[in-house]
């Protein structure tokens, strides 16, 4: 239906991934293999640390960053793999609402958990004797809880902004799934002040727990540098350095992917987001939780039971 010069949209359609039929195939068992990895790999964790050796706040932590994972990975690549094996990549317009709301919400909740965490680490290193003081089981409830809320304020008002600016034209979507910067080149209207608010909220929710992050972890190598054993200096640094590796990698392409200003293709941008909302999930488990000596052991254990 037509109202004035806007189409009032009942649907859109997604350019999804690759435009070659002959890919089609294996980038489903791809994309297929990637998903399953990282659901069973982030259950698993998810499973494991309930364990009562595992009974702390890192664990914990860890246990919301998986299902936080599997919930992004999930709103985007199912829908990608049907895109693989079916011509029609049509999308309702509740679907694309709920979509870019579970996008949004799962994305700036796990920064400001990744936050939560650094600043776990950095107590526990730093001030060790305190640790259990200050990051007492309700401290850690607490933690989690405001970062799903402050996540759910995001993108409570972010989807609906989106949705109230007026569509028309053409209702293909250039991306795999429905997201806020090939969205908004669909409207027929001035999208400028949007373009500064959304500057805004990716400095908000990416820029500033990365640059808390930042400073938690160089607190925490600093504290390393004291050490006197030369094989746990490497442990501890080790691991602080997967963990800013994968951070820093998140960081990038989150920012890349929203900043108005940035001048990225509209491929590379669906490269960007494709690592943020499939690559980085299934690598979480690994990263965060199985490289460590604890998890391995109970998951051993679980699994022989």
């Amino acid at each position: 239906t037509e109202s004035g010069n806007h189409t009032l949209l009942t649907e859109f359609v997604l350019s999804g991934l690759s435009s070659h039929p002959e890919l089609q195939h294996l980038l489903f068992f791809t994309f297929c293999l990637v998903y399953t990895v990282t659901v069973i790999g982030n259950l698993l964790i998810c499973m494991v640390t309930v364990h009562p050796t595992l009974c702390t706040p890192m664990y914990f932590f860890l246990r919301v960053l998986s299902f936080l994972d599997v919930s992004a990975a999930s709103s985007v690549v199912p829908k990608i793999l049907v895109s693989f094996l079916s011509e029609d990549r049509s999308i309702s317009y509740m679907g694309c609402v709920t979509q870019l709301y579970c996008v949004i919400f799962s994305g700036a909740t796990e920064w400001y958990l990744l936050a939560a965490m650094a600043y776990d680490r950095y107590m526990a290193i730093c001030n060790p004797l305190r640790y259990t003081l200050i990051m007492n089981p309700r401290a850690c409830l607490s933690l989690v809880l405001l970062s799903c809320c402050s996540g759910n304020i995001v993108s409570v008002v972010q989807t609906a902004w989106v949705f109230t600016l007026p569509f028309c034209g053409p209702r293909k979507i250039d991306h795999f799934f429905c997201d806020i910067p090939p969205l908004i080149l669909l409207s027929c209207t001035d999208t400028s002040l949007y373009e500064k608010q959304i500057t805004t909220v990716t400095v908000l929710v990416i820029c500033m727990p990365f640059c808390l992050i930042v400073v938690s972890y160089a607190c925490i190598i600093s504290s390393i540098l004291k050490i006197s054993s030369a094989e746990s200096r490497y442990k501890t640094f080790s691991t602080c350095s997967s963990h800013l590796i994968v951070v820093t990698l998140y960081c990038t392409c989150g920012t890349l992917n929203y900043l108005p200003t940035s001048s990225k293709s509209q491929d590379t941008k669906k490269v960007l987001a494709l690592i943020y909302t499939t690559i980085i999930p299934m690598l979480n488990p690994l990263i965060y939780s199985l490289r460590n000596k604890e998890v391995r052991e109970v998951l051993i254990i679980t699994m022989a039971v």
